[in-house]
């Protein structure tokens, strides 16, 4: 499996030649310059995962490309006029031979019910892309795209998850806010997984690197 991270939460994901994004919203820009793309995945609709006229460059690019998405996204893409196919609720999607798993409902809580939009986390094969929950996919993770800071959560809830999960190898996504900071925060569940046996590696921006 080869990942390039293009920002925050946005990731382009190779299997066999079959390319999947994920969540491209408006805190990265240069996933207007993908080309290629088969699959669009979007866990919710906060406008850093999900943001209309980005998903409109990127289509003018890849008009080829498929969405899968959840209910609460699906009414967005409705109402713009773009087609999805829904995959929601431990619902699972064969595309081309890549299993695409859907799990959690409910987004992390902030606050009480605010931005408690619903969240759908999916399994890419054995690549765990929880959105913004820490909801058990249930099922074998080799990969996880760890969330690793946002007003939804501590860094302890980050490696809290990904000791419960067990991967094998993690990176960090939902990060374009904290910027130069990035390296010291990470330093804290680097040290800490490692004593597990979990390697967490940082993805360089725009550089496809096999996992």
């Amino acid at each position: 499996m080869k990942i390039k991270k293009i920002g925050h939460c946005c990731l382009v994901i190779d299997i066999g030649g079959k390319k999947i994004m994920t969540d491209p919203g408006s805190f990265s820009t240069s996933q207007k310059n993908e080309t290629g793309i088969d699959l669009i995945l979007y866990t919710h609709e906060h406008q850093d995962h999900y943001h209309l006229d980005t998903l409109k460059e990127v289509l003018k690019n890849n008009p080829q490309a498929k969405i899968i998405t959840n209910t609460a996204v699906g009414k967005l893409l409705i109402e713009a006029g773009i087609e999805f196919n829904k995959v929601e609720g431990g619902e699972t999607f064969d595309f081309s031979g890549i299993n695409i798993k859907s799990f959690g409902n409910l987004h992390a809580e902030i606050y009480n019910t605010y931005g408690r939009v619903q969240n759908t986390g999916y399994m890419i094969n054995n690549l765990c892309f929880p959105g913004d929950a820490f909801e058990n996919p249930q099922s074998e993770v080799d990969i996880l795209a760890l969330p690793i800071t946002g007003p939804w959560m501590r860094i302890k809830d980050a490696i809290d998850y990904a000791k419960m999960l067990k991967a094998r190898v993690v990176f960090p996504v939902h990060d374009a806010h904290i910027h130069d900071w990035a390296d010291f925060i990470y330093r804290v569940p680097e040290n800490i997984l490692k004593e597990d046996n979990i390697l967490f590696k940082k993805l360089e921006l725009g550089k496809e690197e096999e996992l």
